[in-house]
């Protein structure tokens, strides 16, 4: 493990984290300046073996994946290959059925594509080219407050397919060969099969998967449901490669790709800082009726809405992981854990307030 000079809060509020917070299992890595600066991991991997989360251990990050898909369309865009103000039919025709046809890129990456579900239901939710279909078959919701309505798995559908009539590429294969390969990240959309004892073991307290709001506005969301974590932690679902919400890292790797967004890591850089900016470019901002609470999105980026550095953006994963950029600090970072929570989460919370100090500190 590491922590850098200036750096100590952030190593104290991890510890904090399993002494007063019941931690189970986590890690948490951050970069400044092009440097890795905390690498820090602990607790259990696996609760029903006793495994302990090393360095090694590698952990699912649901919609933390969104970032890694969102980095893929960009460079598309960088390569002349698509703009994001181009309908997402003008390159997938069979999406633009009942009415879809004028549906662009941006509203895709921002949620705006009003199908937030999939009508069919979710029998299928590891075939690509079913769940796509669906989609292309779809009409839009009706429901006025689907136009800003958090698109949680339909996300990944609908971009990953964008990326195949482009490319010719799954977003699995892409990432992997365009970012994971040149930056040396140990973080995939997918997780290879070698790799499968790796992976930490996802707990939901009991009370965390109930109905909520999904059932209200929206179709129940298959992932969070009682009982799902029999498919968080199955090998079909850690070998699915669904672009929104499939991805798997260590927090090391993360806080390296975020890293690559805002400068060089190791003399390689992918998207170029134009790029960059055009991800974080806001494209709408609102609240986000499933929930009620505030949301602002760029291009698939999540971006600032309460405290924090103004210009951050990243994307969280569901049950508390952070993962994200402050480019005005020079700071990126990764907080994974295996113990899903809902609500405001302590945990994060203390490590980004000690690494925002630390941050600061630092640049004097």
């Amino acid at each position: 493990m590491w922590t850098a000079a200036g750096f100590e809060d952030v190593a104290e509020a991890f510890e904090r984290n399993f002494t007063e917070r019941g931690e189970l299992g986590a890690a948490f890595a951050a970069y400044h300046q092009g440097r890795l600066v905390i690498d820090l991991w602990g607790g259990t991997a696996n609760p029903e073996t006793g495994r302990a989360w090393d360095g090694d251990t590698i952990h699912l990050m649901f919609s933390g994946t969104k970032g890694l898909t969102s980095a893929c369309v960009l460079l598309l865009v960088q390569r002349g290959q698509l703009s994001l103000d181009d309908p997402l039919s003008r390159y997938w025709p069979e999406f633009g059925a009942e009415g879809k046809d004028r549906v662009t890129i941006a509203e895709v990456l921002s949620h705006q594509a009003r199908l937030p579900w999939v009508d069919a239901g979710y029998a299928d939710l590891l075939d690509h080219d079913v769940m796509a279909a669906h989609l292309a078959a779809q009409a839009p919701a009706s429901d006025p407050r689907a136009g800003f309505m958090y698109h949680a798995v339909t996300w990944g559908w609908l971009l990953d397919e964008l990326v195949r009539r482009v490319d010719g590429r799954t977003v699995r294969q892409f990432f992997a060969d365009e970012f994971a390969v040149p930056l040396g990240l140990e973080v995939w959309i997918g997780l290879p099969e070698e790799l499968h004892w790796r992976a930490a073991t996802m707990v939901a307290p009991e009370g965390v998967l109930v109905d909520g709001p999904w059932t209200e506005l929206n179709r129940p969301n298959p992932l969070w449901v009682p009982g799902s974590e029999k498919i968080w932690n199955s090998d079909e679902y850690r070998s699915a490669g669904l672009a929104a919400v499939g991805g798997y890292a260590t927090a090391r790797g993360m806080a390296r790709f975020y890293a690559s967004l805002l400068g060089e890591v190791d003399g390689v850089r992918v998207l170029e800082p134009e790029t960059v900016e055009l991800g974080r470019r806001e494209l709408r901002r609102g609240v986000e009726p499933t929930w009620g609470s505030p949301m602002a999105y760029g291009a698939g980026f999540e971006l600032q809405t309460g405290d924090g550095p103004a210009d951050a953006f990243g994307h969280p994963g569901a049950g508390g992981s952070r993962h994200g950029a402050w480019p005005s600090r020079e700071t990126a970072y990764s907080y994974l854990m295996n113990e899903v929570r809902v609500g405001p989460d302590e945990r994060s919370l203390s490590l980004l307030g000690a690494l925002s100090r630390g941050s600061r500190a630092t640049d004097r």
